[in-house]
């Protein structure tokens, strides 16, 4: 049984080329999905984002391409191409395009 899907096995690929802008919108592709945990892919246009929220689950970012604004707990916290940012389960946290970016999502969730 497979448990990734919108990806190819056993070849390389530019995670980034995966998913496409698309203006005014946030596009996502989930590349996993199950109880533990969810990967998915998104693009984000400028001035695009996610308004504040909370998640059950430790949310690690990896920034693929561009740059975007985290804010946790009310502070803001600008990651850009290559690093990477840990959104706490069960903080409030918003993203925000400050250009267009992309991004890998990767929610682990505590057992049940």
């Amino acid at each position: 049984m497979e448990m990734m899907k919108n990806i190819a096995y056993c070849k390389a690929q530019d995670l980034a080329d995966m998913v496409e802008y698309s203006e005014g919108k946030v596009v996502s592709l989930t590349l996993s999905q199950n109880p533990n945990m969810n990967v998915t892919l998104f693009a984000f246009a400028k001035g695009e984002g996610l308004s504040t929220h909370k998640s059950d689950g430790d949310a690690f970012v990896q920034v693929l391409a561009g740059k975007g604004k985290f804010t946790i707990d009310g502070v803001e916290h600008i990651v850009e191409k290559g690093e990477c940012i840990v959104m706490p389960a069960g903080h409030p946290h918003a993203v925000d395009a400050v250009k267009k970016f992309k991004m890998l999502l990767t929610v682990i969730f505590p057992p049940e």
